[in-house]
């Protein structure tokens, strides 16, 4: 036995605080309960420290460095040979126990600590443990009976009140739980956590004068806490009380004048009394208070107003917190954010595009925000500011594939082609599972590729899109006008032009290029009738509709006709080479210099 003297004293320490401590990781018996700010009362007299009696402390130490070292199988086995060696050993069947419990295995637990009790009844460690069990076992109103013991024989430790108190909740006993309470509050004093949790009690019993009484307990017990004020005038708001409501509103703001709450408060209160005038008013002096927080501000801001009051009769409204939210945080990002947001919903896209770049100046760690900013930057076609943009965005989130796919775009407005394919490519090796995405990139590879007068390449990126997303309109259209231009594949140029229409109908662009492709098959009478459709579209009429237009007129006899087209595409723009050769000399000229 001398090899184990120092493990022995170790094993025994060890053994009297795991005991203490219980069994943390398996069961929070606190379910819920408030925090007590814990005040134990009482001294343990040595009468009550639990008496451990070990059998055979060295078969003990070695089962319990198993445990300790993660080995619990055998642990488990270790422990249960020492307690079919020793059977009236307590302390074995309750370090079983909870190796069993942590196992899942509460029936063999439950029966081990029923024995260990029976065995030391005294020992509330024990008595604490068994009652987790009970709880693992659903068997709640058995544990109840445990606490309820135990406060009989520990009077003056509060964590027992409390664990009962949450035990009676459980069981669905409200009134004793909230007696239990009134008895933590006798020996510890009026506590918040304590005082809310009996208003809930009362509400839900349908006791509103206690749940009152309790509030106002807190308001006494703390009268330089307004928050307290705030929470009982919430009650009487609550429970159609307005009167009284106002009143405790108007003593915070006379108390507390610098309150950051109490304008929200009020603004609250009129709101729901009905005057939208005064509760207007009272959210201007909130937001215009630098102490309240940016973030309720915000939460404010985006819960009072819906997206159908911001474009009617509060929109004005949402715009005035907005320009006192940013005046009175002229350093927040969420400020500026918010207001960009309203600027966008309301289609003032140059003020957004300048709140957001107020944004990304102060933080420029937010990818939604870079993203948003070009997006207001394209519709706006600031390709300059997308394409410098996109760059420092790529810089700052390398990972984000739609940005390259901004940079590249931006890059063949610019008619820096050769840049933007280089762009795209790199983007298009990031997208992973987006075939919509993988669609884009090359539809603008295509389109670079054709500016270049590359058809071979173009052709092959443009049948790349169209793979990955068949029903892409606009590539449908465009690879179908470029096809016709060139004489090239008109079947399939057709096919596509057709179906380009098919998905996006009354589009007069793609209604010129169907009626351009058959007019290159010789489908003259066809082809009139679907540039007649792309006509009718007068304020997106461009020359080349009207030249088109010209051309079939002319092959359909109408001479002087086609001639009035062409004069109109050349007042309208440039339209193509030969058009001032088809004036001058009054008649249709093909690509190839034939009538």
């Amino acid at each position: 036995m001398v090899k184990y003297r120092g493990f022995i004293i170790a094993y025994l320490f060890l053994l009297l605080a795991s005991q203490a401590v219980c069994m943390p990781g398996i069961l929070m018996i606190n379910r819920g309960e408030p925090d007590s700010g814990r005040v134990k009362h009482g001294k343990r007299t040595d009468e009550e420290k639990p008496k451990i009696i070990v059998e055979n402390p060295a078969m003990l130490i070695d089962a319990k460095k198993e445990a300790l070292i993660g080995n619990t199988d055998k642990a488990v086995q270790m422990f249960t040979s020492y307690t079919e060696r020793y059977p009236t050993d307590a302390a074995g069947k309750f370090e079983l126990a909870r190796l069993l419990a942590a196992r899942d295995k509460s029936d063999a637990a439950y029966k081990l600590m029923q024995d260990a009790i029976s065995l030391d009844p005294n020992n509330k460690y024990y008595q604490i443990f068994y009652a987790e069990v009970c709880q693992l076992m659903k068997k709640d109103k058995e544990a109840v009976g445990v606490y309820e013991n135990l406060i009989k024989k520990y009077p003056g430790e509060l964590d027992y009140y409390f664990q009962l108190a949450a035990l009676y909740m459980t069981v669905g006993d409200e009134k004793k739980a909230a007696k239990i309470y009134d008895q933590i509050e006798e020996k510890a004093g009026i506590n918040e956590d304590i005082s809310l949790q009996k208003e809930k009690i009362y509400l839900h019993l349908g006791d509103v004068e206690k749940a009152e009484n309790e509030l106002q307990n807190m308001v006494r017990a703390f009268p330089d806490d307004a928050r307290y004020l705030s929470m009982l005038a919430e009650f009487y708001m609550g429970n159609n009380q307005q009167t009284k409501a106002l009143e405790i509103y108007k003593k915070i703001a006379e108390t507390d004048p610098g309150n950051p709450y109490i304008h929200m408060s009020l603004a609250d209160y009129y709101r729901k009394t009905g005057n939208k005038e005064k509760a207007f008013s009272e959210l201007k002096l909130g937001f215009a208070n630098p102490n309240l927080d940016v973030d309720t501000k915000v939460t404010i801001l985006l819960s009072f107003y819906t997206i159908n009051q911001i474009y009617d009769q509060l929109k004005e409204q949402a715009f005035e917190l907005s320009g006192i939210l940013i005046s009175t945080h002229p350093d927040s990002p969420k400020a500026w954010s918010i207001y960009g947001d309203l600027l966008s919903q309301d289609k003032k896209y140059a003020g957004a595009r300048d709140a957001f770049l107020k944004v990304v100046s102060l933080d420029s760690s937010k990818y939604v925000v870079w993203e948003e900013l070009l997006r207001l930057e394209l519709q706006l076609s600031e390709y300059q500011a997308v394409n410098d943009h996109s760059k420092k965005a790529i810089e700052l989130f390398p990972e984000q594939s739609i940005l390259y796919l901004f940079n590249g775009l931006s890059a063949i407005q610019l008619k820096k082609y050769e840049d933007g394919i280089h762009i795209l490519e790199s983007g298009l090796r990031m997208v992973v599972n987006n075939d919509d995405l993988i669609a884009q990139f090359y539809m603008y590879i295509g389109d670079a590729w054709h500016a270049l007068k590359n058809t071979d390449e173009s052709d092959k990126a443009y049948d790349k899109s169209l793979k990955a997303k068949d029903n892409n309109p606009y590539v449908l259209n465009n690879y179908a006008y470029y096809l016709s231009l060139r004489g090239k594949d008109l079947e399939k140029a057709e096919k596509m032009a057709k179906r380009a229409n098919e998905l996006d109908t009354a589009n007069s662009s793609f209604e010129d290029t169907y009626g351009w492709v058959l007019y290159k098959l010789n489908k003259v009478s066809e082809a009139g009738k679907w540039i007649e459709k792309a006509l009718e579209d007068k304020e997106n009429v461009s020359s080349d509709v009207l030249e088109h237009y010209g051309d079939v007129l002319y092959k359909l006899g109408e001479r002087e006709k086609a001639l009035e087209y062409w004069i109109k595409a050349k007042a309208k723009g440039e339209g193509s080479e030969l058009l001032n050769k088809k004036i001058s000399e009054k008649k249709l000229i093909e690509q190839n210099g034939k009538e």
